[in-house]
């Protein structure tokens, strides 16, 4: 019987520019693997096909997603085995906190063909500034659309009860932990990304990732009408009586929390708006409506022009950012051919092998 795979995001392409949050997923693992090498390498596809064999064992195990290119991980996770592997380079930069005691340094770079590389070093030099550079005007790209966001928050906020919001989030609270604490200790707190600016668009792993809870709450609003400040507010809660806590920053600001897991008790809220709308469709689903419960009725038609000027405007931005984004994956890909074709894939298979017979080994001692 196959294990259970959970498909997140630990860096995003935001408004803030590459958002990393890889260290937080690495807590409480032991075995660490480091990935060092450039584009080509095979990171990626070792990733995959440790994830591939760990879960057709059994295993349950999270996988790390590459937010610029949809086909590539940046990391695989197996909990119970406290092992992890991951892409360590640019723009994740990883360092150890304990080498060789907990992690590993593994530079695929000993497979390459140096001379073939200086041959091309003027191609890899103008590849790698151009690619920058389709990344930063992306990410300026995005911080005009979160600016013009901000308009569209204003609206908003100049309409709402904040009684009312704080009523409404005090009553979530009291439904999902009323009396329920805790007993496996202290809570550990990780921060992802459930969705991500990718060069196809945003894409999210929502249903992956909530397969498995028996309760959602579908956060219903418009911009501005407390989404944020309500799952903050569960999120402490929950940790305060001793749960752990997934909270999944926004993909566009990652100041902002867009969903909150809570395992132990099989129940996640998250902001159910564009682009990640969803409605309900199994038992355990509901909706709590910030807009409806907390915003002075009519807003929507009192500002019509003006929030469809400010929401045309920051999709469109948005929309120009992932353009940068498709224009740095092709660039990158021209930088990978050259590396493919530098690289010999029979010391890539070595690595991968050495690295499987270790974990078979933690399997084995566990």
């Amino acid at each position: 019987m196959s294990g259970k795979v959970i498909n997140y995001y630990a860096g995003g392409n935001t408004a803030k520019g590459f958002y990393d949050l890889f260290e937080s997923n690495m807590q409480g693992l032991e075995n660490i693997y480091l990935l060092k090498g450039g584009p080509g390498t095979g990171k990626s596809t070792m990733i995959k096909k440790l994830a591939n064999a760990w879960v057709q064992q059994g295993y349950n195990i999270e996988r790390i997603h590459c937010s610029s290119d949809n086909e590539s991980l940046d990391g695989l996770i197996i909990p119970s085995l406290q092992f992890g592997i991951f892409d360590a380079t640019a723009p994740h930069v990883l360092e150890p906190k304990a080498p060789g005691a907990m992690e590993q340094y593994v530079n695929l770079g000993v497979a390459w063909d140096k001379t073939k590389l200086k041959d091309n070093k003027d191609e890899i030099v103008e590849l790698q500034t151009k690619i920058s550079a389709a990344f930063q005007s992306s990410y300026d790209c995005f911080a005009e659309g979160l600016h013009l966001h901000d308009y569209l928050e204003d609206i908003y906020i100049n309409e709402m009860d904040f009684n009312k919001a704080n009523q409404v989030t005090d009553e979530l609270i009291q439904k999902i932990l009323l009396n329920k604490i805790s007993t496996q200790g202290n809570a550990v707190i990780k921060h992802r990304f459930f969705g991500a600016s990718t060069p196809e668009g945003v894409v999210d792993f929502i249903p992956s990732i909530t397969e498995e809870l028996t309760k959602r709450y579908f956060i219903k609003g418009r911009a501005g009408t407390g989404k944020s400040t309500l799952l903050k507010k569960v999120a402490t809660n929950a940790e305060e009586s001793g749960f752990d806590v997934e909270m999944y920053h926004c993909g566009f600001d990652p100041e902002s929390i867009d969903m909150v897991v809570i395992r132990e008790l099989g129940f996640c809220v998250f902001d159910s708006t564009d682009p990640h709308e969803y409605f309900p469709e199994r038992q355990g689903d509901e909706i709590v409506d910030l807009y409806e419960q907390t915003v002075t009725p009519g807003t929507d038609e009192k500002y019509e022009s003006d929030i469809t000027y400010y929401t045309k405007s920051y999709k469109q931005r948005m929309k120009d950012g992932i353009t940068y984004l498709k224009e740095a994956k092709a660039l990158h890909d021209k930088l990978e051919e050259i590396y493919v074709d530098a690289v010999d894939f029979g010391v890539i298979d070595e690595i991968y092998s050495t690295i499987y017979s270790e974990s078979e080994e933690l399997a084995a001692n566990k």
